[in-house]
């Protein structure tokens, strides 16, 4: 029988996994979402090696992300990050950023990251009174904020910063023009705006869930 062009991309995905050996720090994250109960939305494991060479090549020194969870993300970015280089995560979820603190911790990365627990909207909004800069963002987050969070990204930006997101398929909901719910919808806004801001140089890529990247023109 033949392969569906589903099946055939998962067949991809699960190659590429196969040739990486596992990370102890990274699988560490993922037992304590489930030891937790929390559902493991991370990002995906092929992604979370590209933000570490994204950060370590761009020489981001200040890094943001909007959304903790366990920590992985925030182990990927961290990693690339040089010695002096700081990680802001912003977390809605007190418990969450209390686990992504202890994981990046037992990752041998404590010091490196800080994290900020409330509403990221007004977070932002204080970083900019604040006079706040950063040069790699990473958003994964709630999907219904996105365009919100994009623009806060690119005001909070040095030129030349990049912006990663994830989840741009939604697991096929941004795709399928039924799907008219608030995250869905304002998902296919990002995405509009994203490839078509003259502000940004972009590329979205369509493994996984989808990742998006955009460079702020200087």
């Amino acid at each position: 029988m033949k392969e569906s062009p589903q099946d055939a991309v998962l067949s991809q995905e699960l190659y590429i996994e196969s040739l990486y050996q596992p990370d102890a720090d990274l699988e560490r994250v993922r037992d304590s979402l489930r030891t937790n109960g929390i559902h493991d939305i991370s990002v995906a494991a092929g992604y979370g090696r590209l933000l570490t060479l994204l950060v370590r090549i761009s020489g981001a020194r200040n890094a943001l992300e909007i959304g903790a969870l366990g920590g992985y993300s925030g182990i990927c970015i961290a990693r690339g990050l040089p010695e002096s280089g700081r990680l802001l995560s912003l977390e809605l979820n007190p418990a969450f950023a209390e686990l992504a603190r202890h994981n990046m911790a037992m990752a041998g990365l404590d010091g490196k990251a800080e994290y900020a627990v409330g509403e990221a909207a007004p977070m932002l909004h204080q970083l900019r009174e604040d006079g706040r800069s950063f040069d790699f963002f990473f958003i994964d987050a709630d999907k219904g904020n996105y365009p919100d969070y994009l623009e806060l990204a690119i005001a909070l930006s040095t030129p030349g910063a990049l912006i990663a997101a994830d989840n741009l398929f939604l697991r096929g909901r941004t795709m399928n023009s039924a799907s008219q719910g608030h995250s869905a919808s304002q998902l296919r806004r990002f995405n509009e705006q994203i490839a078509a801001d003259p502000r940004l140089e972009s590329a979205l890529l369509p493994a996984y869930d989808g990742l998006a990247l955009a460079r702020v023109k200087g």
